[in-house]
């Protein structure tokens, strides 16, 4: 038995979840959870489906099929996820470490359902330890702005050495080209604060505390050939005060970041995202 999730979108119309859970009851399959979402406005259906797959009833391309003829009668796009093997996610970081010790730890203590770290990236050269401490390889590229091409191009190289499907960017500051976003579509996760973009640039809490900010927050999105404009996936915020001086800024941002993009990933790896245009349904559980 496999496990499969659909995420669908269409116009809103009779008959789609009927027709559906009759498709999986024909193959011996069981709906293991379903979660829907009419808009009036706009008119659109959305719909989460995780069951389980007899694959000697019907096996995946079977499976495929049976779904786009299905996806033709009803006009329906969908997104199908197999969960064969867990997800292999490689982190992207420069200097700050609080999301990238964040993600390690929660794998390690087993809390990365459906997703695997299998790598450490960065543009810096000071990740070794952290790598040989959690039993990771390290791959150090350097990113010269005379020759940016060259960094991606190896970039490249490894991911496909390893077997990626997500890249999160744990911080990782430098821009990716448009390229490399389009080969990646809603597969590169970004987590920032949520002063964007009202101070940009450096030292945003510097900027936050100068202007007597309220509240601060965290943004994790899908990264998009526009900078930092991506469908968000999961955000946060927390109230600050007069009291608070940069130092507590940064610690309670940081503090943010940290769960808005674990929260994210593991939304992600549940396949509870569905974007529509530039924005995101989430199906959270």
């Amino acid at each position: 038995m496999s496990t499969v999730t659909i995420l669908v979108s269409c116009r809103d119309r009779t008959g789609i979840v009927a027709a559906l859970s009759d498709l999986i009851y024909r193959n011996s399959g069981n709906i293991l959870d379903a979660d829907q979402h009419s808009e009036a406005e706009s008119g659109l259906f959305l719909m989460r489906m995780q069951w389980s797959l007899d694959t000697h009833v019907l096996d995946r391309d079977g499976l495929r099929q049976a779904l786009h003829d299905l996806g033709r009668s009803f006009a329906f796009t969908f997104k199908l996820f197999i969960h064969d093997r867990p997800t292999r996610i490689a982190l992207w970081c420069s200097n700050t470490e609080h999301c990238v010790y964040d993600l390690l730890l929660r794998q390690r203590m087993g809390e990365l359902q459906d997703g695997v770290i299998a790598c450490i990236l960065s543009n810096h050269d000071r990740w070794r330890e952290v790598g040989e401490h959690f039993s990771l390889p390290v791959y150090h590229v350097p990113v010269d702005p005379a020759d940016r091409q060259g960094a991606e191009q190896r970039q490249r190289e490894i991911m496909a050495e390893e077997g990626i499907d997500l890249i999160v960017l744990a911080r990782y500051m430098q821009i990716l080209s448009p390229e490399l976003v389009a080969d990646w579509p809603e597969r590169i996760i970004n987590i920032h604060h949520s002063f964007l973009p009202a101070f940009v640039g450096a030292r945003p809490y510097h900027q936050a505390k100068e202007r007597g900010v309220k509240v601060i927050g965290a943004t994790a999105h899908y990264v998009t050939q526009e900078l930092d404009q991506g469908p968000i996936i999961e955000q946060d915020v927390t109230r600050v005060s007069h009291r608070d001086e940069v130092i507590d800024l940064v610690r309670k941002g940081r503090d943010l970041e940290r769960q808005v993009l674990s929260r994210a990933v593991a939304l992600h790896l549940q396949h509870r995202v569905l974007t529509v245009e530039n924005r995101t349904v989430v199906f959270d559980g």
